[in-house]
């Protein structure tokens, strides 16, 4: 890797005075709420989805496989893509195709037209989160913890209001009401062409004063490199997996154990899902202020002993369990998202593709295999597995400390 280093004085000005875009990063944080909405009904209605078309955990699994990993295998070549010719406007085209996807879903008679309607949700993502993600850290200026925390404040806060939206309408009124969340995503549209819009016209200054602002090299061999980028997604893997046991079979779970409504299952997965917006806020800021890598020490080991007691409680124990893991577990994605864009700078798309595509992709894997364990073992026994996942945190030992090596640069 070349290390450019950076010694000039108005290049540590431009540092000082790098902009933040506050409109750009609030529109594009609302536009992450309602892609995100979006892409949560699928997971939402299950349950109807199992019921309508006879299905079992594995195929319910392979639902959120089809989904996950069309969004995975396309997310790092966008990024790839739009590092080397950037396409503003494509992120209304990614939300054109989450329209599509969603009345295909609204109306799908089969279980594999549900399946393509998946795919179809997971090309939008695929489209949306990359170049998303470069316009939240072009808006950014020196505050790029802060403004990944914000954007993803949006997307979490979107999935979260998928299950409640979905238990107040859906459910309510049957599935074809999946098709009027397609004005959310006309409205994404129009919001995300004028995004597209300011992006074009602004590209070229910002990047450079983003670039200033944080994007020299962190001067370490490419070999500890390539480790730290293995370890983070070792990482991502731990957090995916478990949020993928909650976002895919918590409702099953505590209908199951619990005996409770498809209703108050949804809105108990609104709750999880909330609490995981409101963490997210939490991991830029504090690794702005505090290292990004004490940030994923908190979230992902200090989960832990929440997620083992979990299996062990009773319902309303569950519901406080769920919000404090919630609230530490988000707080680790900014982190690791920042953390690997300071470990490659100038590859702000690839990066975020890579590592919202490995987000999606083992999510879906995930999801696909804990739905078999369901189905040849028991719900309680997939939770009681998943609980000792946060333990892989432990490889956090093994990152460098590149910000105090920023510090001294």
């Amino acid at each position: 890797m070349t290390t450019v280093q950076v010694q000039d004085t108005p290049v540590r000005n431009a540092s000082m005075t790098a902009p933040t875009v506050m409109a750009v990063l609030y529109a594009i944080s609302f536009s992450h709420l309602l892609n995100d909405t979006i892409q949560a009904l699928l997971p939402s209605i299950y349950p109807m989805l199992r019921e309508s078309f006879h299905l079992d955990f594995a195929q319910l699994g392979w639902i959120t496989f089809t989904f996950q990993c069309t969004s995975s295998l396309f997310q790092p070549v966008v990024g790839f893509v739009t590092d080397k010719r950037p396409m503003p406007h494509s992120l209304a085209v990614g939300m054109g195709l989450s329209f599509s996807g969603l009345l295909a879903l609204a109306f799908a008679p089969n279980y594999p037209l549900v399946l393509l309607s998946a795919a179809t949700l997971g090309l939008g993502s695929a489209v949306f989160h990359p170049e998303a993600s470069r316009v939240a850290h072009m808006a950014a200026g020196v505050r790029r913890g802060f403004a990944q925390s914000l954007f993803q404040l949006g997307g979490n806060t979107g999935t979260s209001l998928g299950p409640l939206l979905a238990a107040l309408i859906v459910v309510s009124h049957g599935r074809s009401y999946v098709a009027w969340f397609a004005v959310l995503a006309l409205l994404g549209m129009m919001v995300l062409w004028r995004i597209g819009t300011w992006q074009a016209q602004n590209f070229h200054r910002l990047r450079s004063k983003a670039h200033s602002a944080g994007g020299k090299s962190v001067g370490l061999p490419r070999k500890k490199v390539i480790a730290a980028i293995a370890v983070l997604v070792a990482l991502i893997f731990s957090k995916y997996v478990y949020l993928t046991s909650m976002t895919t079979y918590y409702t099953f779970y505590v209908i199951h154990h619990f005996h409770v409504s498809v209703r108050t299952s949804q809105l108990l997965l609104f709750v999880f899902l909330f609490s995981v917006a409101l963490g997210t806020i939490i991991g830029g800021p504090v690794g702005d202020r505090f290292g990004r890598k004490r940030v994923i020490w908190v979230s992902i080991l200090g989960v832990a002993p929440f997620t083992l007691l979990l299996p062990h409680v009773g319902l309303t124990g569950t519901v406080l369990l769920t919000v404090c893991i919630g609230v530490i577990l988000a707080s680790a994605f900014s982190a690791i998202l920042v953390y690997a864009q300071e470990l490659v700078p100038g590859k702000v798309g690839m990066i975020a593709g890579l590592f919202f595509g490995l987000a999606f992709g083992i999510a879906g894997i995930g999801s696909a295999a804990l739905g078999q364990l369901a189905d040849r073992t028991s719900i309680e026994f997939v939770f009681g597995c998943c609980a000792f996942l946060p333990l892989i945190g432990l490889l956090t030992v093994l990152l460098p400390d590149i910000e105090p090596q920023r510090k001294h640069a």
